[in-house]
């Protein structure tokens, strides 16, 4: 399992390239969990998250979801300390320990 981790970390940070997405839906309206602060944002096809997800046994029916890599909560909106120097996404899926957060969709903190 330690392994898998680490293996999997290498390949979030040799992989993983952020890329710019619009800012989109305010951060009020996610209703899925708190807002995530993820190192990138793609599609699930692109090649670090198919990897990710093989390597986690997550099958998906549609490859065009956004998926967020490493990703954090945000957990408190609007107070100083909160901010995201990365991508601010609301996600439907955030179950994987922060490695990969599915269905995400941008949000303007």
């Amino acid at each position: 399992m330690q392994f898998k981790f680490a293996f999997v970390s290498a390949v979030l940070a040799t992989l993983a390239v952020a890329t710019p997405a619009p800012r989109g839906e305010p951060a009020s309206s996610c209703s899925t969990g708190p807002v995530q602060c993820c190192d990138s944002t793609q599609t699930a096809n692109s090649a670090s998250a198919t990897a990710l997800l093989g390597l986690l046994g997550i099958v998906l029916q549609d490859l065009n979801v956004l998926v967020g890599l490493t990703c954090s909560p945000i957990t408190v909106i609007g107070a100083s300390g909160s901010s995201c120097s990365a991508q601010a996404v609301c996600c439907e899926d955030n179950s994987h320990g922060g490695l990969i957060s599915i269905g995400c969709v941008p949000v303007t903190l």
